[in-house]
């Protein structure tokens, strides 16, 4: 069998991400219609630069989700006779799966089509959760910080320098080494850590329904019933129904992603808030005699959104480009995982005879990264305009 042409490898590769064409096309259809009920989201439709970046940030999240139904090989498969052949080369008879490797094989004969999918869906476990985590931390942590200030703020800001003192790779590559592995750090840390968002979510309820007594209680009880759950699922891994259970290593890297991120977004909060406590709207709240976290969450944290939301989609990037670095050098995740730093780190030693094993999953990472960035510049475009 010949290798396919350039033509027949990209229209196969069109057929393969049918699944994300067919959700990407109806979910466009849906938002373009009700674009004017859906606020911040539906403007984006009126920006070019972040109407693209959407665009390209939504085909990566549905080749995540999708990404069974894409990949033509199993991405850990090693096929000997596969080893650095060229994008379109045929796979020899009696194997499973598509009879060719799209965009070729690398150093180990494993198809970097099908890495590169899968790639894709560890970014998509990660990035956006840790990034969620990290916020929650850090708005948390921070409008307090603002609100009160005094010791609060100094101590609180303290630990937010010292820990921003230390270089960020060298504070990952610690984190993740296996001698801090063993003595459980940071399992303690994801024990703390997780904590935070179920504070926020108690403390935002229980703020806002403070005065209907029976949703607070069923609201309170849902959500500490729920998040316990999760909680001890995730960060002690004793979920008692055996439902929820992240691999060790991936915790790891979680954990690590969302304690460098949070000490940056609780100064970001800080100082919008401290601004934003200023507003006559704050103080007509406490003259109205609202609390002090209510007037926090529901007064000052709602109209410092277009910020953060903007900072939001850019600290995702950053946290792509750190799984990437991870992996790159052989920390947190497993040597197999086809996540793209390790795909990289992988295809560089062969780079000047054979650059498509690692040039697939670097573009495939500035892609996103790309995508974000112009998602962040439309959403702070339109968010100038309200």
């Amino acid at each position: 069998m010949e290798n396919l042409s350039w033509g027949a490898i990209l229209f196969q590769i069109f057929k393969q991400f049918m699944p994300v064409w067919v959700a990407m096309v109806s979910m466009f259809a849906v938002s373009f219609v009700f674009r004017r009920r859906l606020g911040l989201y539906g403007q984006l439709f009126d920006s070019r630069i972040g109407g693209i970046g959407f665009a390209i940030v939504i085909f990566w999240v549905f080749t995540g989700l999708f990404a069974d139904m894409i990949v033509t090989q199993d991405p850990l498969m090693q096929i000997p006779a596969m080893k650095n052949k060229l994008p379109g080369a045929p796979v020899p008879a009696g194997h499973e799966g598509y009879g060719y490797y799209l965009l070729g094989g690398d150093n180990l004969a494993r198809d970097v089509f099908s890495r590169m999918v899968a790639g894709s869906t560890i970014v998509m476990q990660i990035a956006p959760l840790a990034t969620l985590f990290a916020f929650m931390v850090g708005i948390t942590l921070g409008l307090p910080a603002a609100y009160y200030g005094g010791r609060l703020d100094t101590f609180l800001s303290f630990l937010a320098n010292l820990i921003l003192a230390f270089p960020v790779i060298l504070l990952f590559y610690l984190l993740v080494t296996p001698e801090i592995v063993e003595t459980g750090l940071p399992t303690y840390m994801a024990a703390v850590l997780f904590v935070f968002p179920i504070i926020f979510l108690v403390v935002l309820l229980n703020s806002r329904f403070f005065t209907q007594p029976g949703k607070r209680a069923l609201y309170l009880g849902l959500t500490l019933v729920i998040g316990l759950w999760i909680y001890f699922g995730v960060a002690w891994n004793a979920d008692p129904l055996g439902i929820i259970a992240v691999p060790a290593n991936i915790l790891i890297v979680f954990v690590s992603v969302v304690f460098v991120n949070s000490p940056t977004v609780f100064r970001i909060v800080r100082g919008i808030a401290m601004d934003i406590k200023t507003r006559d709207y704050v103080a007509a709240a406490q003259t109205r005699g609202e609390g002090p976290w209510y007037t926090m969450l529901w007064e000052i944290l709602p109209n410092a959104r277009g910020p953060l939301i903007v900072d939001f989609c850019l600290r995702i990037g950053y946290t792509t480009i750190l799984l990437g670095t991870l992996g790159f050098f052989g920390l947190g995740l497993s040597p197999e995982s086809p996540d793209w730093g390790s795909t990289i780190n992988d295809g560089r030693k062969l780079l000047s005879i054979y650059p498509h094993p690692a040039l697939v999953p670097a573009l495939a990472l500035t892609s996103l990264v790309l995508g974000l960035n112009l998602l962040a510049d439309g959403l702070r475009e339109e968010s100038l305009r309200d």
